[in-house]
């Protein structure tokens, strides 16, 4: 789904949406604020590109940081809960990831997990993408609006 899409969507159903982006660096939200209309429905979002600010910005557990590494499924749940309570917002995405081209914390470049808090849902995607930083930066984008976009249709 693309963003003038999910703007659609969420204006219709009078819902509102918020991020917590890493890899992304604000991607996400940059997107889907090109959308005309999009302040009716975008909240805002968090770019946590460094590890501590995923904790102090997004309230992600420090021990689970710690343990795992900043590129790690809870993480990105976390940080969508974070986005969403944080921002006010009925819906948070959550990104982190390597996008390359040198692998992190023993994660290999590629791999972008995908957060989404909303009602009654939380749940994480793990993408697994190729390509140079800017084709993983966009996979990751289009894989976090066609996770939301699941939710909204």
């Amino acid at each position: 789904m693309n963003a003038e899409t999910l703007i659609t969507h969420l204006i219709g159903r009078g819902e509102t949406v918020a991020t917590a982006e890493s890899l992304t660096a604000g991607l996400v939200c940059a997107t889907l604020t090109e959308v005309p209309g999009s302040s009716a429905v975008v909240r805002g979002g968090l770019v946590v590109y460094a590890t501590d600010l995923k904790a102090k910005l997004a309230g992600v557990d420090e021990v689970l940081l710690a343990a795992h590494g900043a590129v790690h499924p809870e993480v990105a749940a976390q940080l969508a809960a974070g986005a969403r309570e944080r921002c006010g917002a009925t819906w948070g995405l959550g990104l982190t990831g390597v996008a390359g081209p040198d692998g992190q914390d023993g994660v290999a470049p590629g791999v972008v997990h995908v957060g989404l808090a909303g009602p009654d849902v939380l749940t994480v995607r793990t993408l697994d993408l190729s390509g140079d930083r800017a084709s993983v930066r966009a996979g990751a984008v289009s894989g976090a609006f066609a996770l939301l976009g699941e939710h909204l249709a």
